[in-house]
């Protein structure tokens, strides 16, 4: 179970950056805008207890169970991974300038070339907007590919992010599913 950091350990996560989990030929690469604090001081992606990635990824029938961020490594035997647009972690997204998502988009463009995900799935719209130059995105899947990567825009799961239920992040994290992971039973 994941357990809360102190102040100083939240101060001190500043700048910081966390591993990617990843592996080559993966279903699925999810993507997020750059670790918050809370992720940076525990080195676990999506680690806010407010966040609903790792319920949205359960709902959506990606995962048996709901994990909680520190089983983030079990992810991979599921075939799926978890990295950022921007590496560096801070308070908000919003202290994030437009230089560096352009050049998150572009090493985010490279390591799904290198590692070769059958599908990109970038949680956070604005993000997805920024870092590729494409203003009019939609949640969904999108046009095109991504370092050969077929690429879906999922809803920012930040607790922050109100407008879009539990429920409805699940099916929209379920809609992916069903085109990435037809088959396959996480059972």
């Amino acid at each position: 179970m994941t357990t809360r950091p102190t102040k100083d350990q939240l101060a001190a996560a500043y700048g910081k950056t966390l591993d990617d989990v990843i592996a080559p030929d993966l279903d699925v690469l999810f993507c997020g805008i750059n670790p918050g604090l809370y992720s940076g001081a525990l080195g676990l992606h999506f680690a806010r207890p407010g966040n609903r990635f790792w319920p949205a990824l359960h709902r959506g029938g990606f995962t048996p169970r709901q994990f909680d961020p520190t089983e983030q490594d079990e992810l991979l035997r599921l075939g799926l991974g978890i990295t950022n647009v921007v590496a560096r972690t801070t308070a908000r997204a919003d202290e994030l300038t437009k230089d560096e998502f352009r050049e998150g988009g572009r090493l985010l463009t490279a390591r799904v070339a290198e590692y070769r995900p059958r599908w990109l799935a970038v949680v956070g719209i604005t993000a997805f907007r920024a870092a590729f130059g494409l203003p009019k995105a939609t949640v969904g899947e999108q046009d095109g590919e991504i370092g050969g990567a077929k690429v879906w825009v999922l809803p920012n799961p930040s607790g922050l992010n109100a407008h879009w239920t539990p429920a409805a992040l699940g099916d929209e994290f379920g809609r992916l599913r069903q085109e990435a992971q037809p088959g396959r039973n996480p059972l």
